[in-house]
């Protein structure tokens, strides 16, 4: 499987995760439950999930750790950003965009669980590289 068609099949399977696990719990809880049972069900699924994974800055050539946090990283190819928010402004996807820059990653989920239907909460964006 090509590097393009593998990312394509890691965002389709999180996505389809992330329909189930909005079917079951529904808008209205934190982040940080929707990230848990999205993490379970991508492993259940066969997926390498890395939760609140660290990405450093690098400045005048040295790593620095100051805190950024993808939500969830899955089989080191797909970044997703987790929300739970009335509505997604620009800034949620800046800071997409700024961790796919940091990580090196080129294709990321924005996916946003406080809406009736999950369809209208998934945004997919590329970092140009």
């Amino acid at each position: 499987m090509s590097g393009s068609a593998h990312v394509n099949q890691v965002s389709g399977a999180v996505v389809d995760a992330a329909m189930k696990v909005h079917t079951a719990l529904g808008p209205g809880l934190l982040e940080s439950a929707y990230a848990g049972c999205l993490a379970y069900e991508l492993r259940r699924r066969g997926h390498q999930v890395a939760v609140q994974a660290s990405v450093p800055v690098v400045y005048d050539g040295l790593r620095i750790d100051v805190g950024y946090r993808i939500d969830l990283l899955v089989d080191d190819v797909v970044v997703v950003e987790l929300k739970a928010v009335d509505t997604l402004a620009p800034i949620h996807e800046a800071q997409l965009l700024t961790y796919l820059k940091l990580s090196g990653k080129k294709v990321g989920l924005l996916i946003n669980f406080n809406v009736l239907h999950l369809k209208d909460g998934i945004k997919r964006m590329v970092n140009g590289l």
